[in-house]
């Protein structure tokens, strides 16, 4: 862990981000002391709503886009909050026992 003071763990529901091998149950490992760039999976709060996504960036706008195609992109609009919580450095999985 590079930001041991800006690192947290989240644990994530739903299958948004299954093709991107995160899955619902999962820990995540999320670093806020990283600037998130395109192409990255992030945490993001959208209207007070927290959401696992691949951040994408272009010409000044924003898309969080799942990894599952039966769940659509978010394009935040006007008047929407948006935060990005963190880069996902890391998903921990649990097995059955």
């Amino acid at each position: 862990i590079r930001h041991p003071q800006a690192t947290y763990l989240l644990r994530v529901r739903g299958e948004s981000m299954r093709d991107a091998g995160i899955f619902d149950n999962d820990v995540v490992m999320v670093d806020r002391a990283i600037a998130p760039r395109s192409g990255q999976v992030v945490v993001a709060v959208v209207d007070g709503e927290f959401v696992c996504k691949t951040l994408f960036q272009r010409a000044g706008r924003i898309k969080l886009k799942a990894a599952n195609a039966t769940f659509p992109d978010i394009f935040p609009k006007e008047g929407q909050t948006l935060e990005i919580w963190g880069v996902v450095i890391a998903a921990i999985k649990q097995f059955r026992t």
